[in-house]
């Protein structure tokens, strides 16, 4: 017997603009040790950089934060969010002085302005997404293909109108993720059990919906999951997982902009 995976409407809510986004005042410590040939200014230096570093990854947690956790059925769109770094503008020095307990060690605390900086992805690692149909009715089988411009891992998502996120790839019978540069892939896979079917939701009154599929590609294997697999072929995470979903795009964030690339799809499901 075939495996099927029912794909369900996605609503999508309007993004807020990045650019609208307000700085953030944060507190962050930094410290440096202090070696037989560093000069005291040179201590001072690296302190203030280990602080400055920490206020800005702080920061960086609250935007996407804000953008993340407000509703799993945003993912679609939130995982641009990923991409975004912080600047500090205002810097404030609370404490600066020689641990009481290691002499060699000196700390700075800061309270620091960041506010958000989205920078363009020029060039690295890039991925292309399409279906094998744009126009649905209900009950359709559904087939994606997928492409990377170099080898790369993949993860394919399906967003749920009840906010559900439901990774496709890999999943318990597909482990393997890794996808080489310039073929051609296809999900389910054309020897698989597996069959994407879209349907509505029941008891949907509309007459049509648009949905969404996102895929993510990595060019190095990174543990952007945590991938247990305990219940059936795929992993699906509700609106008390949502956690999840800002676990995925903090790591992502934690990733060099040309190490890592998204697109997404959209097809039309009518009845």
């Amino acid at each position: 017997m075939k495996k099927i995976i029912v794909l369900l409407i996605l609503f999508i809510f309007p993004l807020a603009s990045l650019a609208a986004e307000k700085p953030v005042w944060v507190t962050a410590e930094g410290e440096a040790l202090q070696g037989e040939l560093d000069t005291l200014k040179e201590v001072k230096a690296r302190a203030r950089r280990d602080a400055q570093s920490k206020a800005v990854e702080k920061a960086v947690g609250v935007f996407i934060k804000s953008h993340t956790l407000v509703s799993n059925s945003q993912v679609a769109e939130d995982l641009i969010y990923a991409a975004v770094r912080g600047k500090i503008t205002k810097e404030k020095t609370i404490a600066a002085d020689w641990d009481a307990q290691n002499r060699h060690l000196y700390k700075v605390t800061i309270k620091a302005l960041v506010e958000p900086v989205c920078p363009e992805k020029g060039g690295g690692l890039s991925v292309k997404l399409h279906l094998s149909k744009t126009d649905l009715q209900e009950g359709d089988e559904v087939k994606i293909f997928y492409s990377v411009s170099e080898d790369a891992y993949v993860y394919i998502f399906s967003i749920a109108a009840d906010g559900s996120v439901t990774l496709l790839l890999p999943n318990a019978n597909m482990l393997d993720n890794h996808t080489r540069a310039g073929r051609a892939y296809g999900f389910p896979p054309a020897d698989s059990r597996i069959q994407l079917k879209a349907m509505f939701l029941p008891n949907y009154k509309g007459a049509s919906a648009e949905e969404r599929i996102k895929i993510v590609a990595t060019r190095k294997k990174e543990e952007l999951l945590p991938l247990g697999f305990k219940e059936g072929i795929f992993q699906v995470y509700d609106e008390k997982s949502t956690g999840m979903i800002g676990d995925l795009v903090r790591r992502l964030n934690q990733i060099e902009l040309s190490d890592w690339s998204e697109a997404s799809t959209v097809y039309q499901l009518k009845k």
